[in-house]
């Protein structure tokens, strides 16, 4: 049978660091607001995460927009979150409830569909304490080095079979996350990493291409072409 969230009466918080200004995007307001066809992008986050998991949620922004956000999310927590990523995902640690599975997702992923959502509470609910998302790498992969004239030559050529992309949500016990960030002088992109620095395992469940992280501007334009083309698809039936 498939432990889920409710059968093994885990309660689930998803963590959402939104902070960044997201300067690559070249947009005017910082990423998680910028519109996508008639919503922004921490709405459509949100938007996805499935009911089905019951979760509370807390957002976490920039401390000159907690109010904007409240007002396009009222019924999630939002706080002000810090300088660094890192410090964002502690201030909504703080916030969370007294869930057992935290997830931390990143808010640039709008377009997660909800069955990895599952993949990971499920994982975690199972008894692994981190779970991410994962696709497999599907381009040739080069070690570099800068040569002396400035250009990069190539060192080898990397295995990519055993690699993976990983994505968000990334799963947690509510114990594993606090021992992960316990050390606040840690940085990372990535919570797993922090997990994995202090000999915490962590599991890899599929992932999927629609989760995809939004950096650049054209990032941003495959979101608005899969959103416009989906919505356009829902007209016609």
């Amino acid at each position: 049978m498939t432990t889920t969230p409710e059968s093994s009466g885990a309660g689930v918080c998803v963590i959402i660091p939104a902070a960044g200004s997201g300067t690559r995007l070249g947009e005017p307001v910082p990423k998680a607001f910028v519109d996508v066809c008639g919503r922004t992008i921490i709405e459509r986050c949100v938007d996805n995460i499935p009911d089905s998991l019951d979760a509370s949620i807390v957002v976490v922004v920039p401390a000159d927009l907690v109010d904007r956000a409240r007002e396009l999310l009222p019924d999630v927590t939002i706080v002000p979150g810090g300088a660094h990523r890192s410090e964002s995902v502690r201030a909504g640690i703080a916030a969370a409830d007294a869930a057992d599975i935290l997830l931390v997702h990143d808010a640039a992923r709008p377009l997660t569909p909800a069955h990895v959502f599952t993949r990971v509470v499920e994982a975690v609910a199972s008894g692994h304490p981190a779970v991410v998302p994962g696709l497999p790498v599907a381009d040739t992969l080069k070690q570099v080095v800068v040569s002396d004239d400035g250009l990069e030559r190539v060192e080898r050529t990397v295995d990519r079979e055993p690699l993976r992309a990983v994505q968000t949500p990334q799963g947690f016990t509510r114990e594993a996350l606090l021992r992960a960030h316990a050390d606040d002088s840690g940085l990372a992109t990535d919570d797993a990493g922090l997990a994995e620095r202090c000999g915490i395992d962590v599991h890899v469940v599929p992932g999927d291409p629609l989760a995809m992280k939004v950096t650049t501007p054209w990032d941003l334009k495959i979101i608005r072409d899969v959103v416009s083309e989906s919505a356009e698809a829902g007209e016609r039936r």
